[in-house]
């Protein structure tokens, strides 16, 4: 966002005339000669049990990066930088995610931090609309926005789609009672499918439904079915349990191919961690599942969900297995861009320890200074 104005209107001024109802622009007036006094920027280690899934592979660690501003007022905030990069249990890259890694950001950031000092807080906002690495675009466009009242007051819905995936290990009784602990306004849960034997996933998803008849199954299958194989899978489901199957196959041709064969719809998320993805209607489409975290800056994210919304095709956000400070403001985030979906942030589960303790201090046993920069160097 290239503007000489440094109002509250630099930070959310692309935001859309449908989006930017939601934001009370005349209280924002605070930010209008608010200056960067201090940037602090940490990295993070929290292990993950059990596993999480990414795609076909499985982590068992997250890194990440948690970066703080403090204004020459004094008030402050954080935000989380995680590219979804790096290695899997078995040593191997994680492909189809972020192409940046932890360093590239790190040294990145470690560049732009130190000009920021003592300018403007919308200049955030400009750097994350000309950097190349979309974590470090959206997160630096977050740390701006968190500054706005429009975010502070955001009113955050706490239903959630709840993530289910086949595990060898889970018991019928575990699986039981993991879908009748589902909150009672609960309408829908994501199902990770691909991923084991059709077999073994058909049955489980029969198992669910089982237990409560009413859900509707937000299936992902991160391109990893053939035509055929997902023909063969959606037909052994209930259709009308089916609200979408994310990325059924490996190219869009197909997917459509899955969608002529059954009329299910299907959803884009892969795909739109092309650089170079633009939008274009296709028919099945019903929803973009939008990773804000691959997917860059505040301005970027707007311009996708409003493009998306104008063929009549849903924008959902959903997390990238950030910690709970990504995966928090996540939620506010989508109370902002998407007020009327609920976005698929329920990847928490995993995690051995919080980033942020239930007393909002960091929780210093999983994170680690790398620098900070003040008015004083």
């Amino acid at each position: 966002m290239h503007t000489d104005d440094h109002s509250s209107g630099g930070i959310e001024s692309n935001l859309g005339d449908n989006l930017r109802a939601s934001i009370d622009s005349s209280n924002t007036k605070q930010t209008q000669v608010a200056v960067i006094s201090e940037l602090t920027l940490h990295r993070y280690n929290i292990a993950l049990s059990p596993t999480l899934p990414v795609a076909t592979q499985r982590i068992d660690q997250r890194f990440g990066l948690m970066l703080s501003a403090k204004l020459d007022s004094g008030v402050s905030n954080r935000v989380e930088i995680s590219p979804l990069s790096g290695l899997d249990i078995d040593a191997k890259p994680l492909t189809g995610f972020s192409l940046e890694t932890l360093e590239q950001v790190i040294n990145e950031l470690e560049q732009q931090l130190p000009r920021l000092i003592g300018k403007p807080l919308t200049e955030l906002n400009l750097v994350a609309n000309k950097i190349s690495l979309p974590s470090a675009a959206f997160g630096l466009s977050l740390l701006a926005l968190k500054f706005a009242p429009s975010f502070q007051y955001a009113h955050v819905d706490d239903r959630k789609v709840s993530l289910f995936y086949y595990q060898p290990t889970m018991t019928d009784d575990e699986l039981t009672t993991k879908v009748q602990a589902l909150p009672k306004r609960t309408y829908a849960i994501k199902v990770k499918v691909a991923q084991a034997s059709i077999e073994q996933e058909i049955q489980f998803i029969h198992q669910i439904l089982s237990i409560n008849p009413k859900l509707k199954l937000r299936l992902d299958a991160n391109q990893g079915f053939s035509a055929e194989q997902a023909i063969e899978f959606l037909a052994c489901l209930p259709k009308a349990s089916i609200e979408y199957i994310e990325e059924p196959c490996k190219t869009l041709k197909e997917s459509q191919l899955v969608y002529q064969a059954l009329n299910i719809p299907f959803a884009l998320d892969e795909t739109l961690n092309d650089a170079n993805y633009q939008f274009t209607m296709l028919d099945g489409l019903a929803a973009l599942i939008i990773k804000p975290m691959i997917i860059g800056s505040i301005d970027k994210l707007t311009q996708l969900i409003e493009t998306a919304k104008e063929y009549g095709v849903r924008g959902i956000l959903s997390s990238s297995l950030e910690a709970n400070l990504g995966i928090n403001d996540l939620a506010t985030l989508a109370a902002i861009l998407t007020p009327d979906e609920i976005p698929g942030l329920d990847t928490l589960a995993s995690f051995t320890a919080p980033l942020i303790l239930e007393n909002n201090q960091v929780n210093s046993k999983v994170i680690q200074l790398i620098h900070r920069y003040t008015c004083d160097q």
